[in-house]
């Protein structure tokens, strides 16, 4: 969804003959903590429930964390620093003009007992085109005109124009069997897991594949357990009812957690930028002057050290430091109260205005808007916080498009092509920043590339199509008897068959 809980729709799910296993369960361990053995699951807490088993309608940052590379796989995998690898595909071959791409497939089995076919990867790269499609990197792949099974094991992609991202994008688009039906409580992937229990609002439980293709899981199975308040899920941590949550979100609970001596920090790269996202469309957010004036109202290190006690980084723009095209832009909308009201006045709305922000109501996203409304009072704009769930936030505000601002984080990497798309939900519409963005896409080198992100990188800035408050850090906690555990945080991508006790 995004980008959901954070925004960023990844491909679908669903199965065959999966349903029984979907539906018949398995016996949770939570509560066992650290106190479990190497045949209980490993526990993980969350806060970030996907929205729906199915992201092309809807899915959230929650379905990349627990399906991604741990029930669906890609024909590519984003490693844990950001590099691909094959998954599905043994590797690929690409024509001199950089349009035709040829895509061996490995053995492997879905876990309905189904060959993994290039019928399926053509079902699957069709499905996120498709118009019902709210897929987050549906307008990168856009870029596919055709694709079709050469033979059973060859898929060959022909693209409309280069794209120097393709083989990367494909990281993140499930292969689903195309025989698969229900798509919102089953599975059919090709993963080290299969889906053996789902409770809406509740859990999430993970069993290892006996016929999986390639290294077997080191632990028994995985249970994601999801919380709606952050202390919650520190006090299932602290009390064993968990092993290890997958982001901390309310940093003033660290302390407790280092001083203990039973648990480890552990403290990885992040590509989660929290954001005061307007709908660009709708007057006054569509006037870049009263974009900038609020932009400049928000004292943004103040917020980011009362809410993260000094972790985390302004950045300014959407492209963080791990990603090609970072420019420093932290100050190029300046906190500055003065500069806030002189560029309110001049467009005309020197007595201010009221707006309403819908906020979902996960994680820290309450307090920055209470933050937020506070600090806009100073400039006569007065902020009326709409409190929403998950569900109802990727259906009013991702969805229908029905809002004036929001408050999200977004943890996409490569994500400033959200803002070549004016059809993503915030509607920022920059004819100069979608040509530099496609241009980057047909770049013969990667500095060239980066040269160009950059380029549409500070114009975004400078248009503040959006208010970039911070970059989270990435902070992850478990119990000093849980090794393995991912480091970094690549658009949430959570990879658990290395996670074990003892």
């Amino acid at each position: 969804m995004s980008s959901t809980r954070r925004p960023r729709l990844l491909v679908g799910l669903a199965a065959l003959a999966i349903s029984a296993i979907a539906l018949t369960g398995c016996t949770s361990n939570a509560g066992s903590g650290t106190s479990g053995s190497d045949k209980d699951p490993i526990n993980v807490g969350s806060i970030y429930e996907p929205t729906s088993l199915d992201p092309i309608k809807g899915g959230s940052s929650g379905i990349t964390e627990a399906f991604t590379g741990n029930v669906y796989e890609g024909l590519f995998r984003i490693t844990d620093d950001a590099k691909v690898e094959p998954l599905l595909a043994t590797g690929y071959k690409v024509s001199e003009d950089g349009l035709t791409y040829t895509f061996p497939l490995r053995e492997a089995t879905f876990h309905s007992g189904d060959p993994v076919t290039a019928e399926d990867v053509v079902f699957s790269l069709n499905r996120i085109l498709s118009p019902e499609s709210l897929g987050a990197r549906k307008k990168q792949l856009s870029v596919i005109s055709n694709v079709v099974a050469t033979d059973p094991k060859t898929v060959t992609v022909t693209l409309s124009k280069k794209s120097s991202s393709f083989v990367y994008n494909l990281g993140y688009v499930w292969i689903i069997n195309h025989k698969a039906k229900d798509l919102t409580s089953t599975e059919d992937g090709s993963g080290p897991y299969t889906l053996a229990d789902y409770r809406k609002g509740s859990s999430i439980s993970l069993s290892p594949y006996a016929k999986y293709w390639g290294d077997k899981p080191k632990n028994a199975g995985i249970e994601f357990h999801y919380y709606t308040d952050p202390t919650a899920l520190n006090n299932a941590l602290l009390t064993g009812q968990v092993d290890v949550i997958t982001g901390l979100t309310s940093p003033d609970a660290l302390p407790q957690f280092e001083k203990s001596g039973k648990f480890n920090i552990i403290e990885g790269t992040s590509t989660t930028k929290e954001l005061l996202a307007f709908n660009d469309r709708v007057a006054p957010f569509d006037n870049v002057q009263v974009r900038k004036a609020i932009y400049s109202a928000i004292d943004r290190k103040k917020l980011l050290e009362s809410i993260w006690d000094g972790r985390g980084q302004l950045i300014g723009a959407m492209v963080p430091p791990s990603e090609p095209g970072y420019l420093d832009l932290k100050d190029n909308n300046p906190y500055d109260v003065d500069l806030a009201k002189k560029l309110l006045a001049e467009s005309g709305h020197a007595d201010g205005f009221s707006f309403t922000l819908d906020t979902p109501d996960s994680g820290v996203h309450p307090t920055v808007a209470e933050f937020i409304k506070g600090e806009l009072a100073k400039i006569n704009i007065d902020v009326k916080i709409n409190l929403i769930t998950d569900d109802k936030w990727a259906e009013k505000v991702y969805g229908a498009h029905d809002f004036q601002a929001t408050m999200q984080d977004h943890v996409n990497d490569r994500d400033i092509y959200f803002y070549q798309n004016p059809d993503f939900y915030w509607g920022y519409n920059n004819a100069d920043v979608q040509k530099w963005l496609d241009e980057a896409e047909a770049a013969a080198t990667p500095q060239e590339q980066s040269d160009l992100i950059a380029k549409a990188n500070k114009q975004i800035s400078d248009d503040a199509a959006s208010v970039w408050l911070y970059l989270n850090p990435q902070l992850r906690v478990a119990a000093k008897d849980i090794k393995g555990v991912p480091v970094n945080g690549m658009n949430s991508l959570f990879y658990v068959s290395k996670i074990t006790r003892g």
